[in-house]
């Protein structure tokens, strides 16, 4: 959807960022909006992974830093901490940039430590803002493909929002939004798989909002991503 069709504001609701006026969000059969907002914190931190067009990487910290600091904030012992955030780098294929800054790594590698941040606290479910939103097409590409091989690895649920439909159309389920309101939402059956990600047949529709591959997720009961959505 378009900026200002409330993309970002839905994504905020569903992973409790913002407070609920009428439905709920359910995710591993909990309700988020039944939490305090000191619960919503602490299920945050431990169960979900968050990706941002910004990146939202702290300059003084170098990749592997960032990439650990949700375990630290979380309790984890350093060391603990410290090999699962260079576990997390080399699944996205920057390990060998782990001690390089933000300012130090392009903006393709900023956004790859960011969804290694994201993953590395083993989330029930990942948000990405527009996380493609400052590359250019390559990077993008890229970014997508990682996105989509991790979830197809690794069974990860990503809920992507983006208004590119280039990104959109990669994926098995579209929500479409216009001003605030849902337009369509369905699943994407025999999606055209190219090797690329899969992909709607329909590369002319703008994507408001997507949910990752849910043909991987489905493989896999050992970690149940957001169960139920209901309004």
């Amino acid at each position: 959807g378009a900026s200002g069709s409330g993309k970002t504001t839905l994504l905020n609701c569903l992973s409790g960022l913002d407070d609920l006026t009428e439905g709920s969000v359910r995710i591993e059969g909990r309700l988020l909006n039944s939490m305090t907002d000191d619960e919503k914190t602490i299920y945050r931190a431990k169960r979900m992974g968050f990706i941002f067009q910004s990146y939202n990487l702290l300059p003084v910290l170098n990749a592997v830093e960032n990439v650990e600091l949700p375990l630290l904030v979380a309790g984890v012992n350093p060391k603990e901490a410290r090999k699962k955030a260079l576990r997390m780098l080399e699944l996205v294929g920057l390990k060998e940039h782990s001690e390089h800054r933000p300012a130090e790594l392009s903006g393709g590698q900023q956004q790859r430590v960011t969804i290694a941040r994201s993953l590395v606290n083993n989330p029930a479910i990942v948000w990405a803002d527009e996380p493609t939103g400052n590359l250019d097409t390559k990077n993008s590409r890229e970014i997508v493909d990682l996105l989509i091989e991790l979830n197809r690895k690794n069974h990860q649920t990503f809920l992507v929002v983006t208004h590119d439909p280039a990104v959109g159309n990669r994926m098995d389920r579209i929500v479409r939004m216009e001003s605030g309101k849902i337009l369509d939402d369905g699943h994407v059956e025999n999606g055209a798989d190219t090797g690329n990600g899969i992909g709607t047949g329909n590369e002319t529709e703008s994507a408001a909002q997507i949910t990752s591959p849910q043909s991987a997720a489905r493989k896999s009961e050992e970690q149940p991503a957001a169960d139920a959505i209901s309004s």
